[in-house]
């Protein structure tokens, strides 16, 4: 059973799971919008949004938090660059999801994951 439990399994180990939640919301961050299953979109979701909320800190320690998560550290340094003029007046929603088409092969459920 599962009640209550809030995290997004997405069919993988733990370890499995954190690779590919720090892949997604690197490359989200990084080309702002990525196409993906909508299961996956909504478990990113709230990865970047705790990225961005970071960035909008701009403290020692949380650069250091949101280096520790994501793999680009060139991409760290230009996210808390630009996250108080983007986002500083918002007190979330920086993500959208948008469903698409089903894929092809396997009938998945298909989002864009988009930062606004």
């Amino acid at each position: 059973m599962r009640h209550r439990c809030r995290v997004h399994q997405l069919g993988k180990p733990a370890d499995q799971r954190r690779a590919l939640l720090r892949a997604l919301a690197t490359e989200v961050i990084r080309n702002g919008r990525i196409t993906t299953t909508k299961t996956r979109a909504k478990a990113v979701r709230s990865e970047v949004e705790h990225m961005i909320t970071l960035a909008k800190d701009g403290s020692l320690a949380a650069r250091r938090r949101a280096l520790g998560y994501l793999y680009d550290k060139q991409l760290v340094h230009a996210l808390f660059e630009q996250a108080s003029t983007r986002y500083g007046n918002r007190q979330g929603g920086y993500t959208r999801i948008l469903r698409t088409v089903s894929r092809r092969g396997d009938n998945a459920d298909m989002a864009i994951i988009e930062l606004t």
